[in-house]
């Protein structure tokens, strides 16, 4: 994981913060503060924020997106 990637991930996930349980919010503020004083993340942090990411970060397939637009424009 490149470290765009991460930084990407750790800025996507700080609206999704007061979701998370207290050790979640315990590793999110942990590699918050790794990234912001510009440190590499080992193998098993990079796991965790992937982990963490794909459980709260929505992923949206186009079909669904323009099903729900069309939801809602559709007169």
């Amino acid at each position: 994981m490149t470290f765009e990637q991460q930084k990407r991930m750790v800025r996507e996930l700080e609206r999704y913060r007061s979701k998370m349980t207290s050790d979640e919010k315990k590793l999110y503020d942990m590699m918050a503060k790794r990234q912001k004083d510009d440190e590499d993340f080992d193998e098993l942090t990079c796991r965790k924020l992937e982990e963490l990411h794909q459980k709260y970060y929505p992923k949206h397939s186009k079909e669904e997106l323009l099903k729900a637009w069309d939801k809602l424009f559709k007169k």
